[in-house]
């Protein structure tokens, strides 16, 4: 007779945390500042603006936005204030920095908002292999603010956990 499969793991105390969960929906896009530069060089104040009042901004709604310069030109500071400045009534999010910034920036906003009570004093297991690009970075920022609360936190899978802090007694 073969008996009933049993889920320890789903009978234990564990609480897997995937951060995938958390991966809000959007677009992300980046802005290049090198398309309004002359030659990929310099940065021309008049033609600039022009740009910026004739540019659809709306192109850019719902998206969240990094706005980078890929050229290697010397780009002043209020350029990317300005086109920043136009995006944001249309973009989810708007940051200064290419696709793996923006995710840094997005995951730090919903870390800061995530109630971390629920994980007091409990074993909690962080996967590790999601299907969404999280940044180690916010993985470490996970694990760090969660040492506030859990009684353990291991990393990956339940079966081959890796153990990363226990709270000491």
């Amino acid at each position: 007779m073969m008996s009933e499969i049993v889920n320890r793991v789903e009978n234990s105390s564990l609480i897997q945390v995937n951060l995938d969960e958390y991966y809000p929906k959007g677009e992300r896009v980046v802005f290049d500042l090198k398309d309004c530069l002359k030659d990929e060089l310099v940065l021309i104040e008049k033609g600039f603006r022009a740009f910026i009042s004739e540019n659809n901004w709306e192109d850019y709604q719902d998206k969240y936005v990094g706005v980078i310069c890929s050229a290697d030109a010397i780009v002043p500071l209020w350029a990317f204030m300005l086109v920043a400045s136009h995006i944001k009534p249309f973009a989810k999010k708007t940051v200064v920095g290419n696709k793996e910034d923006l995710e840094k920036a997005i995951f730090n906003d919903i870390l800061s908002e995530l109630d971390y009570t629920q994980f007091q004093d409990k074993n909690v297991i962080v996967k590790g292999c999601g299907k969404h690009p999280i940044p180690e970075s916010v993985f470490v920022a996970f694990s760090l603010m969660l040492q506030d609360y859990a009684k353990n936190i291991m990393f990956g899978e339940a079966c081959s956990a890796v153990p990363l802090y226990k709270k000491s007694k």
